[in-house]
């Protein structure tokens, strides 16, 4: 591969570091843009930026930029809070892109599933029909037009719910002694790096000349009931259920397919919950 294809991850925090150290051992020279540099993973060029200012980053890349990957996280769970890091930040990135006369490949926008609404259990994939009942969901969904519309191919990946190292709230619910007979709704998980490798697959095989589609699901192979789950942590932490500590229920109830991302070539390492949050509690465990 061209040592020269650039890359600039866009909010290169837990999940664009991950991307950007798999990027950068497949040989992509890698940018990295963040508020602080210094938390950037070594060997990532730092791009010091606030989304927030439109004013463009004054070490922003001068060279051509092959792929852009927009990886930001909302930097408060509000309204205002989502729109200003997936709308109002894209916007400033394409004006950014247009100063320079800048034309990559492709963009990556690292969406949600919280895009979808689906609430009877059943099985989904990128065709399903996108009505969220949240407003979360529907900036997200308002932030993948902007993808789209941004003038270069896109391609937006839904991230189920994400777990792994750092990301121990569940776990830490559970020893505390909460508890979830009732919360028969099904959930959907990705482990931190099989987001991470779905996101550089689909780098990896637009660079090779693949064919790609505008949506990608990232999910692992099985959607599982909140209650197993909760069951089989009790049990690998050995603890019981606190009387009156119940969790509470997850908005919606779906099953989300990841048929399209594996014909891509990308395999979870970490299929189900189980292996994921063994993995995780072994490290927890050292």
């Amino acid at each position: 591969m061209d040592r020269q294809l650039r890359v600039v991850v866009v909010g290169c925090g837990d999940i664009g570091s991950r991307v950007a150290l798999l990027l950068d051992k497949q040989g992509y020279t890698v940018h990295g843009l963040r508020r602080n540099t210094k938390r950037l993973p070594v060997g990532i060029l730092p791009i010091a930026a606030d989304l927030n200012q439109p004013e463009c980053p004054a070490d922003w890349p001068s060279q051509p930029i092959d792929y852009v990957i927009y990886a930001m996280a909302a930097q408060s769970m509000s309204e205002a809070g989502y729109q200003q890091s997936y709308v109002h930040g894209q916007r400033h990135l394409y004006r950014w892109l247009a100063h320079h006369q800048q034309q990559p490949k492709r963009v990556i926008f690292v969406s949600s599933s919280g895009v979808y609404g689906q609430r009877d259990d059943s099985w989904i994939d990128e065709q399903s029909p996108t009505e969220p009942t949240r407003w979360s969901g529907q900036i997200m969904l308002e932030a993948e037009q902007c993808a789209f519309n941004c003038g270069h191919p896109a391609t937006a990946v839904r991230l189920t719910g994400i777990y792994g190292p750092g990301r121990t709230m569940l776990i830490e619910r559970v020893r505390e002694g909460y508890h979830a007979p009732h919360l028969h709704s099904f959930t959907n998980r990705i482990h931190a790096d099989d987001a991470a490798a779905l996101i550089a697959t689909i780098v990896q095989a637009d660079a090779q000349g693949q064919a790609l589609e505008s949506l990608y699901m990232g999910v692992d192979n099985a959607p599982v009931e909140q209650a197993e789950v909760v069951a089989w942590l009790q049990q690998q932490l050995q603890v019981s259920s606190v009387s009156g500590l119940v969790l509470q229920p997850r908005s919606g109830s779906k099953r989300c397919s990841n048929a399209r991302a594996r014909a891509l070539g990308w395999q979870p390492q970490y299929s189900s919950y189980r292996e994921g949050y063994a993995a995780q509690l072994a490290e927890v465990a050292t």
